[in-house]
């Protein structure tokens, strides 16, 4: 009985744990994002220059996501989250520092660093969510992935009050930078040991088990489609909501900051109750519906120059890509055997979205208008709603299938 109990200790002390590790990426990016205004002028770069610096992060991201998959089987999940976690924290310090130089390439440098930690860190921790679900026997993953929202919405809040307060870019990212170092030392010594890297060593025992390889699984490459536009949208809103709210609809940086928070409120509210909802309908119902929210929001954005209806439209905006990068995640790992293979293609996918999309939006934006800029976004969110099937769970498809064999 004691060992029960000590067990039950153990998982709940490392679900807690894993909040934290999304949380606190969640509040780092919104520190930064928020003060996006603030840093163009700083930086003094334009529009289109101020997308080739936040191609730093892209470039951090991909570089480190690409990497993941590899890591976990090489090191484990424990190890790679926190260098991921540490090269976090020494990006905000590099960007708070480059703020204090006035340097545009330090910046963008200090966003390769960010971007390389949450990239190398993002499979890691959804193979230890994935683990926690199958542990407790209940859906949390999308909740860790409310975790970073809420990560976000804190992050947006701190953001515009600090902007309202006149308070320094660098400084605060200075200080968001030292503050999430407690956290971190604490959280990781709830992570196991050996996580992920013992999978592979039980994956290799198996060397003949029939799959696929992932450019011909035609469903992975559906689900990578969708998490790439619903990341696409997500990172849309992150690196340019504040900036596209200031120019495209003539909002002071106060406010741009406020309408951000409204996103990151979606995100989180469809993060904490998505699990109901995917349990009570199915992923493609849920998938869909979030991709028609996201059009709808995107396109009120777009269309209307209206105050009251812009604050609606992001809270639409963020409950339309809150489920994204959770479900394509599960998805990703039911379509065979080595998930933490096929979640870091998937993720992948997501973050080519967040290399491509920082100077794709720069560019049309500076020539185009922001508002604009934002019809590529709007274009993948149907794309998206229209291959929403791929996201079905193994026995939904099963079941299907035998549905239309019977008719």
């Amino acid at each position: 009985m004691s060992a029960v109990i000590s067990n039950r200790k153990a998982t709940q002390l490392r679900t807690w744990a894993l909040f934290a590790f999304f949380f606190l990426p969640g509040l780092v990016m919104a520190s930064w994002a928020t003060r996006t205004p603030a840093i163009r002028d700083t930086l003094s770069v334009s529009t289109a220059g101020m997308g080739i610096v936040l191609f730093g992060l892209s470039v951090g991201s991909m570089s480190g996501i690409l990497c993941s998959g590899w890591l976990v089987k090489r090191f484990g999940t424990r190890n790679i989250i926190r260098s991921g976690m540490a090269l976090m924290v020494t990006g905000m310090l590099v960007m708070g520092a480059a703020l204090f130089l006035s340097s545009p390439a330090l910046f963008a440098l200090g966003l390769a660093f960010l971007g390389a930690g949450l990239g190398s860190s993002e499979v890691a921790m959804n193979v230890e969510g994935a683990i926690v679900e199958g542990l407790l026997k209940k859906t949390v993953l999308p909740m860790m992935h409310g975790f970073y929202s809420l990560g976000t919405l804190a992050g947006a809040g701190i953001g515009m009050s600090l902007t309202a307060l006149n308070v320094s870019a660098y400084g605060h990212l200075l200080a968001i930078g030292l503050v999430v170092v407690a956290p971190i030392v604490i959280a990781i010594t709830a992570i196991p040991h050996g996580v992920g890297k013992n999978n592979a060593d039980a994956n290799a025992e198996n060397p003949h088990q029939p799959h696929l390889p992932f450019y011909k699984d035609l469903q992975l490459l559906l689900i990578g489609t969708i998490v790439l536009a619903m990341a696409f949208a997500e990172g849309s809103a992150n690196d340019w909501l504040p900036l596209l709210m200031v120019d495209g609809h003539g909002f002071s940086p106060t406010s741009g900051s406020m309408i951000y928070v409204g996103f990151t409120l979606g995100m989180t509210v469809g993060r904490f109750t998505g699990g109901w909802f995917i349990d009570r309908y199915s992923r493609v119902t849920v998938v869909r519906a979030c991709a028609v929210m996201g059009i709808l929001g995107i396109s009120l954005i777009i269309f209307v120059d209206n105050a009251f209806v812009a604050g609606i439209s992001v809270i639409l905006w963020g409950l339309g890509t809150s489920l994204g990068f959770p479900l394509t995640i599960s998805a990703a790992g039911d379509t065979g055997p080595d998930p933490a293979t096929r979640v870091s293609v998937v993720a992948a996918s997501g973050y080519i979205a967040f290399l491509v999309g920082p100077p794709l939006l720069g560019f049309l934006g500076e020539h185009y208008g922001l508002r604009l800029a934002m019809l590529v976004v709007l274009s993948l969110m149907v794309v998206a709603a229209l291959v929403a099937k791929a996201v079905a769970k193994p026995e939904d498809r099963v079941s299907n299938a035998h549905e239309r064999r019977i008719r």
